[in-house]
């Protein structure tokens, strides 16, 4: 059986990136995004067309073009994957309608991708996703007056999966007007103009499902999407979503799917993240991102029962980094997280995106449970090592070596901790995050153990990047790893670069 996926609606040029671009407005004709007036007894609705008229010309097309075959995605990125054309359902209705000359060619498929963006500011910085133009040779934008412009990558990152393009109009350019995404809540109505299937200037409409939904996704494992139910498909990815008063609050990223098509679930990335990320990459040219120095883990109906809790909200801490914010601040294993920084901590996924969105530096009150008690420490933010990720802020690849190349990252583990999981002192490291394939495919999982490398005991983080700092592509790497009260040996094989 197969399982729905996460799916970024990106688009590559395998229908319409050659063809007319079309204008599909939904809702109800009246100029200012009022409600319409509804006959006696009926409902009014909302009419979204004004909001369309004053936003439809800052929003753009976006076309990424590489030399040679374009990368593949890391993720189920695309709906039918880059080295895949039209299905034959989409064939059919092209050798009826436009006939097969219409059709880009294989090689131009794998070569171009498309998607959306909108412009931000009347000098012409614009906002899409990273994965729209990654590693792309060339970018172009076509605005709605027909002209194409080249534009310039400014910066990426990869993490929040947002790019900040520039473009040299000679002129004015429109510009959308931003909201606060912090102010959204379920039920509210949302809009979404972008390019689906390349159809430039595609109106839809829905209304907010939910807010703060943590996907759980390695790519993206700091991000609280918004989710919607407004349609969107390939070539929607980077596109705006408004609300009711005409506001950017978020940018269109991806589906959850089984088909590869729109099933009713979209995500759109909170514009307070994207534009706290386009204040970094003008400033200093790459993103930084908060960090607490913990690993922690949901508060489940066991955790309940054992500490006799009211209910199962907050992030049970598990362990605690050396010389971390979280060491500094007093935090301990055990520690029920209940709040940050003033922000209620519903479940474990809610507190990641809070911390990596505060700026290093900054003392936050953190709201714990210990012993049954209420209290709160202040905690320092520190740093998120750039290189987490294994991508530079320009989001080309870092060097591949070490715990990079295996795809995860390790920490220490305090005497607590060992004591708990039965390991003796200066034994093991526990894994922190789950950051590549390589890691993903053997099974490993954060809050693993790997008590040694290649049969060389490990028992700090140090120990292990020098156990691992010389893996290259190619090389087998063999780890005894803890999980619960078994242990196994996994054998993690770097693979050989075949782009070059």
């Amino acid at each position: 059986m197969s399982h729905p996926r996460l799916v970024r609606s990106h688009v590559f040029s395998g229908l319409f990136g050659c063809l007319l671009g079309c204008v599909l407005v939904a809702g109800f004709a009246k100029p200012d995004g009022a409600l319409a007036q509804a006959a006696p007894g009926t409902a009014s609705l909302p009419d979204f067309t004004g909001i369309v008229q004053k936003n439809a010309a800052a929003v753009v097309h976006v076309e990424a073009k590489y030399a040679g075959r374009r990368p593949k995605d890391s993720g189920a990125s695309s709906m039918q994957g880059p080295d895949q054309g039209p299905d034959a359902d989409q064939m059919e209705i092209f050798r009826r309608f436009f006939g097969m000359p219409m059709m880009p060619s294989p090689e131009e498929q794998a070569r171009t991708s498309l998607g959306s963006g909108f412009i931000i500011s009347s000098d012409g910085y614009i906002l899409t996703n990273n994965h729209v133009v990654d590693h792309a040779d060339t970018v172009t934008v076509r605005l709605q007056d027909r002209r194409t412009l080249t534009a310039k990558v400014v910066g990426t990152d990869p993490t929040y999966d947002i790019a900040l393009l520039k473009v040299d109009a000679g002129a004015t350019l429109p510009a959308v007007t931003i909201g606060d995404s912090r102010l959204l809540k379920p039920g509210q109505w949302v809009l979404a103009i972008g390019s689906p299937f390349g159809f430039d200037y595609t109106v839809t409409q829905g209304i907010v499902s939910a807010v703060g939904r943590n996907l759980g996704s390695q790519d993206q494992p700091d991000t609280s999407f918004i989710q919607t139910d407004v349609p969107i498909n390939r070539g929607n990815s980077g596109g705006p979503l408004f609300n009711l008063q005409g506001q950017v609050v978020g940018i269109n990223s991806q589906i959850y799917s089984d088909t590869g098509g729109y099933q009713g679930v979209a995500f759109s990335i909170p514009i307070d993240v994207a534009m706290n990320v386009v204040d970094q990459l003008k400033t200093k040219g790459y993103v930084t991102r908060g960090e607490l120095g913990v690993m922690i883990k949901p508060v489940d109906n066991d955790v309940v029962k054992a500490l006799k809790l009211d209910s199962a909200k907050g992030a049970i801490v598990v362990s605690v980094s050396p010389n971390s914010a979280a060491q500094k601040g007093g935090l301990q294993s055990g520690d029920i997280i209940l709040a940050f920084n003033g922000h209620a901590i519903e479940q474990g996924a809610d507190l990641p995106p809070l911390v990596a969105m505060t700026k290093p530096g900054t003392t936050v009150p953190v709201q714990i449970l210990r012993d049954g008690h209420e209290k709160t420490v202040n905690v320092t933010i520190g740093t998120m090592p750039r290189d987490q990720n294994g991508r530079s802020a320009a989001g080309k690849p870092m060097p591949s070596g070490g715990a990079d190349a295996l795809g995860l990252s390790v920490q220490g583990l305090d005497q607590d901790t060992r004591h708990q999981l039965g390991l003796q002192p200066g034994e093991g490291v526990v894994v922190q995050n789950v950051t590549g394939p390589v890691a993903a495919t053997a099974g490993l999982q954060p809050g693993d153990v790997i008590l040694m490398v290649n049969q060389k005991k490990i028992g700090s983080a140090e120990e292990f990047r020098a156990a691992t700092a010389g893996v290259k592509p190619g090389d087998t790497v063999l780890l005894l790893v803890r999980r619960g009260d078994s242990s196994n040996f996994l054998a993690l094989t770097i693979p050989t670069d075949k782009n070059g």
